[in-house]
């Protein structure tokens, strides 16, 4: 795969405030923080979401990681702060303008990206025009309708990662999304790949399907983007 000297990329976030149970919930900070960081300034960087504009963040992401200086850089990056507000709707999206596309998680993304017909026509088109098709955490949930020209799934036979199955009971989130991601990536023919220990960092690459696990795997995950997009690295 050859990009041009400064890529564009796509980031993706869910336009859901609330989980299946009704708890507030919107996009991961730091899933998309501490991969932004890695990215920028080597990499164009677009927002986009369902809605478009002002997609919500998890306030419980932000007390979280209250101590984490990407994620509160992220907050108060008047850049940033623009790019959220003037956010493209996906249905809007012209691939054409892309090298690349990131899936933001959070436990939103399961609940809108998941069954969006905008999402899954761009995330299709990104993979039949031959770029790079990322995401983290419960991201790869805005991927699973992701089809190659013959019309199968993108994660089939090939290597990846989401939010485990592990974690999610661990985190008592089961019954929050409509569907476990692990789950169904493993029925869309996924080799699925996880941490050996609960919340440790795990990135696959397979091809040009990279992903990460969790929050923790956000600066792997954008270094090795950045890797493959430009053949730079920030760690």
């Amino acid at each position: 795969m050859h990009f041009p000297a400064v890529p564009t990329m796509l980031i993706v976030f869910t336009s859901a405030n609330l989980t299946m149970r009704y708890t507030p919930t919107g996009w991961y900070l730091p899933e998309i923080a501490d991969a932004y960081y890695c990215l920028d300034p080597h990499v164009k960087m677009d927002f986009a979401s369902p809605k478009g504009p002002n997609p919500p963040v998890d306030p419980k992401s932000v007390v979280d990681w209250v101590n984490d200086p990407d994620s509160m850089h992220f907050m108060n990056d008047t850049k940033v702060q623009r790019k959220l507000a003037h956010a493209i709707k996906l249905q809007d999206v012209k691939v054409k303008d892309y090298d690349a596309i990131y899936y933001v998680g959070g436990l939103g993304a399961a609940v809108d990206l998941g069954n969006n017909t905008a999402s899954a026509r761009v995330a299709t088109e990104f993979w039949q025009s031959g770029k790079l098709v990322t995401g983290i955490c419960h991201g790869p949930a805005g991927l699973v309708h992701a089809v190659d020209r013959r019309g199968k799934s993108i994660f089939a036979g090939r290597k990846c990662t989401t939010f485990s199955n592990d974690e999610e009971r661990d985190a008592n989130q089961v019954e929050d999304v409509p569907f476990l991601v692990e789950s169904r990536v493993r029925e869309l023919g996924c080799i699925f790949q996880q941490a050996p220990t609960l919340g440790g960092s795990m990135v696959v690459k397979d091809g040009r399907l990279i992903t990460g696990e969790n929050p923790a795997s956000a600066k792997l995950l954008g270094n090795t983007i950045l890797k493959a997009l430009t053949g730079k690295t920030c760690m």
